[in-house]
């Protein structure tokens, strides 16, 4: 499996139906807070990975073909510094490696933009997985929705 840019309609169908799903779906968030002003801003790298294909089924609609397993977004927040956000992974696919596999190719791209550090917001649950990739927590950040709470991180990426 290899992750992709979307670049179709039904990616980027895929890629946001997976970031409701997971990151505002199961808080009751309506259809479209899973948008962001800056999803569009130059230089912004999405990352979608893909269910492995199935056969085609004939009639069926292709765009509902598209199933996303994993998501990311990374972009510059400062001058060096990048932040990661809306990592997501579908519920079947967790605990396999997916959102590592994700984790190192928004780093590679980061790596490949020269920034000097990611800095991302971590809810609760997600702070052991970013600690084992490296990230340290800097500090509490923030409550989404009002009841999720959020920690600060932050990893330097290695110079060559």
């Amino acid at each position: 499996m290899s992750i992709i840019t979307p670049q179709t309609a039904a990616h980027w169908a895929a890629y946001y139906r997976l970031r409701y799903t997971v990151l505002r779906q199961p808080w009751q968030q309506p259809p479209g807070s899973e948008r962001a002003p800056d999803d569009d801003v130059p230089g912004t790298t999405h990352a979608l990975l893909l269910a492995p294909a199935a056969p085609p089924l004939g009639a069926a609609d292709m765009a509902d073909a598209v199933q996303a397993i994993g998501v990311g977004r990374l972009h510059a927040a400062a001058p060096g510094q990048g932040q990661l956000r809306f990592m997501a992974v579908a519920p079947a696919w967790q605990g396999r490696g997916v959102g590592r596999q994700l984790l190192d190719h928004l780093e590679a791209a980061a790596a490949r933009q020269q920034l000097r550090e990611i800095i991302l917001h971590a809810r609760a649950e997600a702070v052991p997985f970013y600690e084992r990739a490296g990230y340290v927590v800097v500090a509490p950040s923030h409550l989404l929705f009002g009841r999720i709470p959020h920690f600060l991180m932050r990893k330097a990426l290695a110079r060559d």
